[in-house]
């Protein structure tokens, strides 16, 4: 293989249609989400080889995450567990600010283990792809996650890191050491602002960052835009003007076009000019990845087209 490897939980998503308290949201839409799965629809998308690794209970939840990543062009190593899968609710209670609630404590998708991650995969890809969220579920996904990381690095593949705190799954002093530990293995690594200074001091994220160890850093910061430090070299890429329908999945977008571009050769400032672009596409559609673009589209959203 020479494409994106990644693992994590994937969840069903039920969504409360329109803008307002839960309480009186009237319909809702039934999909799936999972910031790694995310990512791997969004390189799919973009023309690139993506691999998604999880486990799935025995419900009707479990078989559509297996179909809807198939179907997205993701090769799904879908594990049965005899759990369930994982389900998260989401809201949007104002224009500016959506809510979302875990039901995942002992689902299939923290059951996850090192001994479910195949060494092949890891050693065969472009590049491995984990989040910070995976260790927060369970001791064993947490292991699952650095076993991986050490097993590409020692191969010589590169390991990217989305930093992707959840402050629902853990507290920012136990999460601060294991996320640090983590992007301290990583090649590449993405964070927001805040991320970043769960475990770095001073006032220059990407320095702090670049500290630990990663040669590709890259500050995700929504309507600013973004700053990278890739090579020793400096980049501030400005968001694009969009209309926001839905914020949620705009980071994972942005990570799945810059590891799109990575893998496909292309210089640094092609991949954050994709990354910022695939960001922006994904906030003015619903849903965590049902919107991501293919490359005709990305055109259409930078170049101004009319499809006729």
């Amino acid at each position: 293989m020479s494409g994106l490897f990644t693992f994590g939980e994937t969840m069903g998503l039920i969504a409360a249609d329109g803008i307002g308290p839960l309480a009186h949201a009237r319909t809702f839409s039934f999909g799936i989400g999972g910031a790694e799965s995310n990512v791997a629809i969004g390189v799919a998308r973009l023309g690139g080889e993506a691999t998604w690794l999880g486990r799935v209970g025995p419900d009707a939840t479990g078989t559509l995450i297996a179909r809807r990543l198939a179907d997205a062009g993701v090769r799904t190593i879908a594990i049965a567990d005899d759990m369930f899968t994982g389900l998260m609710v989401r809201h949007r209670r104002s224009g500016e600010f959506a809510q979302v609630d875990y039901h995942r404590a002992g689902s299939a998708g923290s059951r996850l283990t090192p001994a479910d991650v195949p060494r092949a995969e890891l050693t065969g890809a472009g590049v491995v792809h984990v989040t910070g969220i995976t260790p927060a579920l369970s001791e064993t996904c947490r292991a699952a996650v650095f076993q991986a990381v050490e097993t590409a690095r020692a191969a010589g593949v590169p390991v990217s890191v989305d930093v992707n705190y959840r402050a629902k799954l853990w507290s920012r002093f136990d999460a601060a050491p294991v996320l640090r530990d983590l992007v301290s293995l990583a090649d590449i690594v993405f964070a927001g602002p805040e991320e970043a200074a769960l475990f770095v001091d001073g006032s220059d994220p990407l320095e702090g960052l670049a500290k630990l160890g990663p040669a590709e850093v890259i500050v995700k910061d929504g309507g600013k835009g973004c700053t990278a430090l890739i090579d020793g070299r400096r980049f501030a890429v400005p968001a694009l003007p969009v209309t926001v329908i839905d914020p949620v999945g705009a980071g994972d977008a942005f990570v799945a076009g810059y590891l799109a571009d990575r893998l496909a050769g292309l210089p640094p400032a092609e991949r954050l000019t994709t990354a910022i672009a695939t960001g922006a596409f994904a906030v003015t559609v619903p849903g965590d990845c049902e919107g991501l673009p293919d490359r005709s589209e990305l055109s259409a959203l930078t170049g101004g087209d009319i499809r006729r």
